[in-house]
């Protein structure tokens, strides 16, 4: 199988969209997943993403949880009820329980505790890329 960043892969790589209202968490996980060859495009809040006409483009969305205004739960929730197929990674540096049922009953596709190993994001976001079986 080959990587996103394969010159012998003839599909365009992944555009993977980053909601998060920490800039230092935007850059160095744009820089991180560009690293392994993906696009990346960033958005400093859930509001923001949603007001792109392009979100359609996107293979995946990595979210933070808890951000001012809509959080990453709602934005979840928001995807799922308009019918878009776009995997959902929520990342969370206070993790609960109740919070991490409540994405999984979502369909997440990933729910990571900051902060977390690197090899850790880029697993979820492969395994979040791959067809179903």
């Amino acid at each position: 199988m080959s990587s996103p960043a394969d010159p012998s892969n003839p599909d365009p790589s992944p555009c993977i969209a980053i909601v998060d209202d920490d800039e230092s968490v935007r850059e160095g996980l744009g820089n991180l997943l560009r690293s392994v060859g993906y696009e990346v495009r960033a958005f400093c809040s859930a509001e923001e993403f949603l007001d792109r006409p392009e979100q359609d483009a996107f293979s995946c969305l990595v979210t933070d949880i808890q951000m001012p205004g809509m959080g990453g739960l709602e934005l979840q929730k928001r995807i799922v009820g308009s019918g878009t197929p776009l995997p959902v990674i929520l990342m969370t540096a206070f993790p609960r329980d109740h919070v991490r049922q409540q994405a999984e009953e979502l369909g997440a596709a990933g729910f990571l505790t900051k902060p977390f190993d690197a090899s850790r994001m880029i697993e979820c976001v492969e395994r979040a890329l791959r067809p179903p079986a």
